[in-house]
Formats: C-alpha cells, sequence, structure tokens
C-alpha cells in the first residue's frame, strides 16, 4: 500500500548524445549504436500524485505536441509499473521540445519510474538504483532511451541502447542547446542513413578532464547528422550560428536532431553565447546548460 496525500516530484533532464556512431544494424531492423551520452541541467518535471485520481495534465511552454492519450509514454509507463490499488495522477511540467533529439519523451518515462519507485517506498534519495533486468527490459520496450535516462549519469552507451556503462570523474561541460522548432521523425533520420556500419568511438582520453574530453570528442562524429540535415536544412543554420559564437569548442547535433549542442570552456561563455543566438533568432529554442547528470527525487505530503 502507499499512502495516500502523497506527492513525488522527479527531474527530467535532457539527455545530450556528445557523440553518436551507427556501427551497424541487426537482421531485425534495430541499428547498433555507440554514443556518449550527457545530462543537462534543464528538463521536465514528473510529478505523481497519489490522492487525485487517474489523470494526466500536461502543463508548461513545451507542452504543445504532447499527446495526452493512451499513446502518452508516461500512460504507459503506469500501466507497466504502477501496481497498487491507489489511483494514481500524472502532473507533466513539459519544458523540452518534442522529437527533439535530447530524449524529452524518454527522460520523462524515467522520471516516472523513479518517481513511482520513490513513492511505493517513502525514500528520499538524490540517485536511484539501478533497475534490475525485469525492469530494464520492460523499459527498454516502452523506449530505447528510457534505460540510460533512468540512471541520468554520463555513460558510454552500446548495442540497441542496453549496454550502459557509466563512467565516473566525468568532467563538467558547458553548453548552448538550441532547437529550430522543427520535429524530427527519428525513423526518417535512419532511413535516410547511407553508410550504417561505421567505426565506433575510440577510446575516451585519460586523464578524463573538459579540455582533453573536448579534443577527443573533436575526433568524433554523430553519424545521424549528415541525414537529418537532408530531412531538415534547418539544422545546418543552427550549427552555423553556434560555431560563430565566440568560445565554441565544438558545435554538433544531439541524437537524431533536430536540437544541437555547443561547448564552451566556462558557464558565462556559455551564457553570452546563447543571448548571441537568440539576438539572431529569437524565434528559436535556446538554453544554456551545465552538463552534470543528476536527478532530484522528492516524495512530500499535498
Amino acid at each position: 500500500m502507499v499512502r495516500k496525500g502523497f506527492a513525488v516530484t522527479s527531474f527530467a533532464p535532457a539527455k545530450i548524445n556528445l557523440a553518436l556512431h551507427v556501427t551497424g544494424q541487426h537482421e531485425n531492423g534495430y541499428h547498433l549504436l555507440d554514443t556518449l551520452v550527457a545530462f543537462a541541467d534543464i528538463g521536465d518535471r514528473v510529478t505523481l500524485h497519489t490522492e487525485r485520481g487517474s489523470a494526466l495534465r500536461v502543463t508548461g511552454p513545451g507542452r504543445a505536441g504532447v499527446p495526452a492519450s493512451d499513446d502518452n509514454i508516461l500512460r504507459k509507463v503506469a500501466a507497466r509499473f504502477w501496481t497498487q490499488d491507489e489511483a494514481l495522477s500524472i502532473d507533466l511540467e513539459k519544458h523540452l521540445p518534442v522529437a527533439s533529439g535530447i530524449g524529452g519523451g524518454s527522460a520523462d518515462a524515467a522520471a516516472a519510474y523513479r518517481a513511482m519507485k520513490a513513492l511505493r517506498t517513502w525514500t528520499k534519495r538524490q540517485r536511484q538504483d539501478a533497475p534490475g533486468r525485469e525492469d530494464t527490459d520492460a523499459l527498454f520496450q516502452i523506449g530505447a532511451d528510457v534505460p540510460m535516462c533512468v540512471l541520468s549519469e554520463p555513460a558510454r552507451v552500446q548495442g540497441f541502447g542496453e549496454k550502459i556503462a557509466p563512467i565516473k570523474d566525468f568532467p563538467v561541460l558547458h553548453a548552448v542547446l538550441v532547437n529550430p522548432g522543427v520535429a524530427v521523425s527519428t525513423p526518417k533520420v535512419f532511413a535516410a542513413l547511407q553508410d550504417r556500419v561505421n567505426a565506433p568511438m575510440t577510446a575516451l582520453s585519460d586523464p578524463l578532464t573538459a579540455v582533453t574530453l573536448m579534443d577527443w570528442l573533436q575526433a568524433q562524429r554523430n553519424d545521424l547528422q549528415a541525414p537529418a540535415i537532408t530531412l531538415v536544412p534547418n539544422i545546418e543554420d543552427v550549427l552555423t550560428r553556434i560555431g560563430d559564437t565566440q568560445g565554441c569548442r565544438l558545435a554538433r547535433m544531439s541524437g537524431s536532431g533536430a536540437t544541437c549542442f555547443g561547448l564552451y570552456g566556462a558557464r558565462d561563455e556559455a551564457d553570452q553565447a546563447a543571448e548571441a543566438v537568440i539576438a539572431c533568432r529569437p524565434d528559436w529554442w535556446v538554453r544554456s546548460s551545465t552538463l552534470t547528470g543528476q536527478d532530484l527525487v522528492a516524495p512530500k505530503p499535498l
């Protein structure tokens, strides 16, 4: 049983693919990936309630385009993992753009899963234990990115997304995230990919510092960037705008797009770069961010 009158809020940080190599394609159609992911200090918030009845409410500046039907990924998580007698309602405060290559839906699903675990046990902790094999398999069926988003830690992820190797002592990175306001279909991007068997990422630099990591990233790539640009040419303009900002060390697309990121040596440089992009394109979604990979889960009485 879960005590009525409790709510749990879980942060759903944006997932950034700092590098993404497509290394093959399985006979089942799934692509094999080798990617380095980190998580931003911006994202959505998912709040679960045990007293307000079964409902899904979506608020926030990014709510447009989020379905409230049974197709919503949060409803799928609740249907699979909420086994208590009490009714469960879900509030999603949406800030990340949808279908944007930064794991918004997967991050929301992961946040809901973490919140359900916390709600059942009444615990207050900043990090959740890794899910067991049964839960991981179920989460993977909901979305290939969901298991890595449950951890919300910098990691090298391989295979279909099931091989997750967290990276300890990952350096803090300062970034600008930019989306041109165009949703991108991941299946269409993969369909436009010409070379489906590419070299994996090289070994990470040792020692791993912000400087050595950015040098290492320069030698890596995102294999989905070129096919995404063929579908959404605006992505190239986004990359150019970011690359032209002062102090930019690297400009690259995240995931299957259309969100792109720039990396900088300091937070004030990232803040100034974000202001510069906004000045040129006020219609774009632009945020400065620190990539840290942290989650806050806090149960509280209503």
